[in-house]
């Protein structure tokens, strides 16, 4: 029964982050990029901050506190602010495609800063979701780089250096307490955005308010629980392959909510990307689990 409900919260997950994007693509117009991003945070904060004294959460120390504020400026605000930027222009399920690519930006990090080895794997497998980005970005794009499907490049950027950031906190902070943590100082950094989105965030149709409040108390605040409550409790394996799912969600989603379809070479650049990220984020795992079983048949025999 617990098996069921840790893969029930991590599908969950997949539902939720994967109808952020349609969301946006309502929510942007209305509110601006700048009053939604604004609008989603504070929502999330105080909705985990509702279920902090519940989740025992703790103040932060001090000497963590400039690790946390770099994490929340990436992964909240300047995230937060790209992908709706982007998304004002770019169909949803197009940006849940992109942003699938973060963890090549990860992986990068990981090897540069934490000298992490880079197999002939994973660098193929770079290689391959590289040109999974670059088939969806000119389907659209063209050979434009000011075009706006390149802002939701930067929104993946972003997403990918947030990601090994954030896991030298939770070293230290629950799930909860680092969700927490990143919506507070988040919300915190985008208040000085706010006096050049103000007019459309007080114009906004109730369309639009409904969309950035379901943003910040699903997607964000429930979603970044439920994701920790599943990743302590799946294999590694299992957790990262479920992110897969959440473009073809997403795509799903954006097609019975907003009737978009994606172009032809959009899906053959979106699966390009999945196999790429999966060969990055998986392959060294698989290959060596492999070798183990042919080395083990072959000692018994």
């Amino acid at each position: 029964m617990t098996s069921i409900r840790v893969l029930a919260a991590g599908l969950g997950v997949v539902f939720l982050w994967a109808s952020a994007f349609p969301a946006i693509r309502i929510a942007a117009p209305e509110l601006g990029p700048v009053g939604l991003s604004f609008v989603r945070i504070v929502v999330a904060t105080i909705t985990l901050l509702v279920f902090a004294p519940i989740g025992k959460v703790r103040p932060p120390a001090a000497r963590h506190i400039p690790l946390i504020l770099l994490c929340a400026f990436f992964g909240m605000t300047a995230y937060q602010l790209l992908l709706n930027t982007g998304e004002v222009f770019v169909p949803a399920g197009t940006s849940s495609i992109i942003v699938a690519a973060a963890p090549l930006v990860s992986v990068g990090i990981a090897v540069v800063a934490f000298k992490e080895r880079l197999s002939a794997v994973r660098v193929a497998g770079s290689i391959c979701a590289v040109a999974g980005v670059l088939v969806v970005c000119l389907a659209r794009a063209g050979l434009s780089l000011s075009a706006t499907v390149w802002i939701v490049v930067g929104a993946m950027v972003v997403q990918g250096i947030y990601h090994p950031l954030s896991r030298l906190v939770l070293r230290t902070y629950s799930a909860l307490e680092v969700a927490t943590y990143m919506m507070v100082a988040g919300a915190v950094m985008t208040v000085p955005f706010v006096p050049f989105g103000w007019h459309q965030l007080v114009t906004a149709h109730h369309e639009g308010w409904l969309a950035a409040i379901y943003l910040g108390v699903l997607p964000s605040a429930v979603g970044f629980v439920l994701w920790g409550y599943a990743v302590g409790r799946l294999p590694v394996v299992t957790s990262t392959s479920l992110l897969y799912l959440v473009p073809a969600v997403a795509v799903l989603i954006s097609f019975l909510w907003l009737g978009e379809i994606p172009l032809p070479v959009e899906y053959l650049g979106g699966a390009i990307v999945i196999i790429g990220v999966a060969a990055v984020s998986l392959g060294d795992r698989l290959l060596a689990r492999s070798q183990s079983r042919t080395h083990h048949h072959g000692g018994t025999t």
